[in-house]
C-alpha cells in the first residue's frame, strides 16, 4: 500500500477510536452529573496529573488515571485534572529521537486531553516563559554532570529529570554533546516552570491529595516533589503484572514497600499461581499490553552440547537499562552495564563455566528499541568470541525456564525472572535492588565487594545451598503482586487491536464505577490513605497492610 494511503488509513482508524472514546466518556459524564455524585464544593479537591503516558490515543496508564478520577467523583469528592496546555518546552513522549530540537506535538495531545478531561473539572497548566528563559540562560554551556546535579529553589530538578532523559534517549550513558545538553536544558526549564505552577496550585487549592503517573517521569516527579514538600499526600500508579491491571501506591508505584504476613498460600491461590507460572513458561503473557513471543522454543541442540562440554552453567538475565525501575535498582552498581563489566572478569577467570546471557525481550520493542543494548555491549566486549559464553538476543524466543533448569546459578540485575528462579529452587544472585529483595527470596549482598565475594564463592562451590524460605517467600510475594496488588480493570478496558499497547474503554454501565472491587480499593486508598491491595475475597474490605 502506498505511504499516503497507509497514513490515511491510520488517521481513519484513529478517528474511529476517538469516536468510540467520546461516546463512552459522554455516557460516564452524564451519569456522574445525574447520579447525585456531585462534588461538595466545601471539600478540598483531589488533583490528578498525567502528562507522560499518551499523545494521540489512550494508554494503559492514561486509562488508569481516568478511571481513578471517576471513582473519586462517584464519592462526591471534588476532583480536578491538571492538564498540560503547552506547559513544557519539551515533554517526555514528544521527543523526536531523530531530531532532538524538534518541538513537541502539542496539538494532538491537547485534542486528546480535551476529549478525556472535559470542563469544568480541569485546570490548564501553561508555561512560565519568563522563568523558563531565565533557567535556560543560566544553564547554557554547562556539562551534563552539572545539569544532572542542578537544583532550583531547593528542588533537585536535575536528579528528577535525568531518568526521563535516559528513557527518551533509550540509554543510560548519555553523550555529552550539544543536542543532548540542549534537550536536558529544555527539560530543566520546563521542570522549573512546572514546580512554580504546582506550588501556586497547592497554595491556592490546598488539595487533599495528588494522583500522578509513576512519579519517575519528570513532569510527574516534579509535581510529586512539590506536593510532598508542602505536606500533600501523593499517590502514584503504574502498569501491573496482570493484563489490564495497575499498581497504585502511596510511594513509588515502581517500587512498593511490602510486608506480608507469615503462613502458606491458600490452596486456591497456590493453584492460580501455578497456572500463571505455566502460562509464563509457554510465552502466554503480556507486558504493558504487548505480547512479545507467540511461542517459546526449546534450547537449541548446539547450546545443549556446549552445556555438556562445561562443568557448570550460569544463566545471566539482563534488563532494559533505561527502564524507570533502574532508578531503584542501581544500588550496588551504578548501572546494569557496570555490573556486566564486572562480570567479564569472572567469565575470563572461569573457562570451565558456560555463561549464557539472555537479553530482555523489551530491549528491542518496536518504537522503544534500546540505543544502548546488551547485544551492542556483547559485540564491543569481545565476549561473543569466548568459548564459555553464549548469548540470546531479545527477539530469540528461547525458553528462559528451560535455561533455568539447566543452570547451577542464576545471575540477575533486578529482573522478575529472578523471582521465578527462586520458585524453581535454583540459587539466584541479585546485583540490583528489586521489588522482591525486600523479602528473603534471593541472595542479595549488601555491597559491591560482598557481591563479588559471593559470586566467586558460588562459582567455586561444588554445591550451593539455598535457604528453603527463598522459594516459599518468592511464591508468597509473587502471589501478592499478582492477586492482591495488581488491580484488575478489565471490566472497563480492552486492548486496542489497531494500536498495540493502547486501550479502549469498553461500553460499560457507568454505575459499575461505584461497585467495582478494584476501583473501591483505589477510591479508599486515595481518600482515606488505606493500602491499594485486594484481600483474598476480592472485596475492598480488610485488605492486608503494606
Amino acid at each position: 500500500m502506498p505511504l499516503r494511503n497507509r497514513r490515511a488509513l491510520v488517521r481513519l482508524r484513529r478517528e474511529l477510536a476517538y469516536a468510540r472514546l467520546r461516546r463512552q466518556i459522554a455516557r460516564v459524564e452524564a451519569y456522574l452529573e445525574s447520579s447525585g455524585a456531585r462534588s461538595q464544593v466545601t471539600q478540598r479537591p483531589i488533583l490528578f496529573f498525567n502528562a507522560s503516558t499518551r499523545i494521540h490515543l489512550l494508554s494503559l496508564n492514561g486509562a488508569f488515571g481516568l478511571l481513578a478520577s471517576w471513582a473519586v467523583r462517584c464519592s462526591g469528592t471534588p476532583m480536578l485534572q491538571v492538564v498540560c496546555e503547552r506547559g513544557m518546552e519539551q515533554c517526555v513522549l514528544g521527543v523526536d529521537r531523530h531530531d532532538l530540537a524538534k518541538p513537541p506535538p502539542c496539538a494532538p495531545c491537547l485534542r486528546l486531553s480535551r476529549l478525556l478531561y472535559p470542563p469544568p473539572s480541569t485546570i490548564h497548566l501553561s508555561l512560565n516563559q519568563g522563568l523558563a528563559d531565565a533557567v535556560r540562560d543560566q544553564l547554557v554551556g554547562r556539562p551534563l554532570h552539572e545539569l544532572a546535579s542542578w537544583s532550583w529553589d531547593g528542588i533537585p530538578l536535575g536528579e528528577l529529570c535525568l531518568p526521563s532523559l535516559r528513557w527518551v534517549l533509550r540509554r543510560h550513558d548519555l553523550p555529552d554533546d550539544e543536542a543532548v545538553g540542549a534537550l536536558f536544558r529544555r527539560y530543566l526549564a520546563s521542570a522549573a516552570s512546572l514546580a512554580s505552577r504546582f506550588r501556586d496550585l497547592v497554595e491556592d487549592l490546598r488539595p487533599r491529595a495528588l494522583v500522578v503517573f509513576n512519579g519517575i517521569m519528570y513532569p510527574e516527579a516534579v509535581a510529586r516533589a512539590v506536593a510532598l514538600a508542602m505536606d500533600v499526600p501523593v499517590i502514584t500508579h503504574e502498569v501491573g503484572l496482570q493484563p489490564l491491571s495497575a499498581y497504585f501506591s502511596h510511594q513509588h508505584a515502581t517500587f512498593r514497600e511490602v510486608s506480608l504476613a507469615d503462613g502458606e498460600l491458600d490452596p486456591r491461590e497456590a493453584e492460580r499461581l501455578d497456572r500463571y507460572l505455566e502460562d509464563r513458561s509457554q510465552g502466554r503473557f503480556t507486558m504493558a499490553g504487548i505480547r512479545f513471543w507467540p511461542e517459546i522454543q526449546p534450547l537449541p541442540d548446539s547450546l545443549r552440547k556446549r552445556i555438556e562440554a562445561h562443568s557448570q552453567t550460569v544463566a545471566v538475565f539482563t534488563n532494559v537499562v533505561f527502564d524507570t525501575s533502574q532508578v531503584h535498582a542501581n544500588t550496588l552498581f551504578g548501572s546494569m552495564f557496570e555490573w556486566l563489566n564486572d562480570l567479564r572478569q569472572e567469565i575470563d577467570s572461569h573457562p570451565e563455566t558456560l555463561f549464557v546471557l539472555r537479553a530482555h525481550p523489551d530491549e528491542d520493542r518496536p518504537g522503544k528499541e534500546s540505543r544502548q543494548s546488551v547485544a551492542e555491549w556483547m559485540r564491543e566486549s569481545g565476549l561473543l568470541a569466548k568459548k564459555n559464553v553464549a548469548f540470546f538476543g531479545p527477539q530469540e524466543p528461547v525458553s528462559s525456564y528451560e535455561l533455568i533448569r539447566q543452570a547451577k546459578l542464576i545471575l540477575v540485575y533486578n529482573s522478575s525472572i529472578g523471582l521465578e528462579g527462586s520458585i524453581a529452587g535454583v540459587p539466584v544472585l541479585c546485583a540490583g535492588r528489586a521489588r522482591y529483595t525486600q523479602l528473603p527470596t534471593v541472595f542479595f549482598p549488601s555491597s559491591r565487594d560482598a557481591y563479588r565475594d559471593q559470586l566467586q564463592a558460588f562459582l567455586n562451590a561444588v554445591r550451593i545451598d539455598v535457604p528453603p524460605e527463598f522459594a516459599k517467600n518468592a511464591r508468597r510475594f509473587l502471589a501478592f503482586e499478582l492477586f492482591h496488588a495488581s488491580l484488575d480493570f478489565s471490566e472497563f478496558l480492552e486492548g486496542d487491536s489497531e494500536f498495540p499497547g493502547m486501550v479502549q474503554l469498553k461500553l460499560f454501565d457507568p454505575r459499575d464505577l461505584s461497585d467495582n472491587a478494584a476501583l473501591s480499593v483505589v477510591r479508599q486508598g486515595i481518600l482515606e490513605g488505606t493500602p491499594f491491595v485486594l484481600p483474598s475475597n476480592g472485596s475492598a474490605d480488610a485488605a492486608p497492610r503494606v
